[in-house]
């Protein structure tokens, strides 16, 4: 294990992690023209309950300026629509449109790829059981 240096920095070396698999995913991802943010959008949207704004920045780790931006590029796009919110007609929520899930439905393969790539290079039982701990981690600081 190295204790000097940056290498000794839990927070450079999930930073480094990141980089590396957002490398990856975003390979998986040019096909059709997502970015990873828009990507997480598209999968938050998927439940199909319609998510406020508030509810899907915090969701996708975004700060609502820069959701807002990427909401208004998916709606150009016709990969998501604003409409009523099912719980409180008055308030604005965000849906998955049907060309979404189709974009959606294409990516998820070569996400998936993504992801046994990853397995492969550090073992599915490593895999998972960092999977776990990064949950356990973020579930512990919140």
């Amino acid at each position: 294990m190295v204790t000097t240096g940056l290498g000794s920095s839990l927070a450079y070396l999930l930073s480094s992690a990141e980089r590396l698999v957002n490398k990856g995913l975003a390979a998986a991802l040019a096909s059709e023209d997502l970015a990873i943010e828009q990507w997480r959008i598209l999968r938050a949207l998927a439940d199909g309950r319609g998510h406020s704004m508030g509810d899907l920045a915090a969701a996708v780790l975004m700060p609502h300026p820069t959701l807002t931006k990427a909401i208004d590029r998916l709606i150009d796009r016709a990969l998501v629509y604003r409409g009523p919110s099912e719980g409180d007609r008055r308030r604005v929520a965000v849906f998955l449109a049907d060309r979404g899930e189709e974009v959606l439905a294409r990516v998820e393969g070569s996400v998936a790829e993504h992801h046994r790539l990853i397995e492969a290079a550090f073992g599915t039982a490593r895999t998972e059981h960092l999977m776990h701990d990064l949950e356990a981690l973020v579930n512990a600081l919140e």
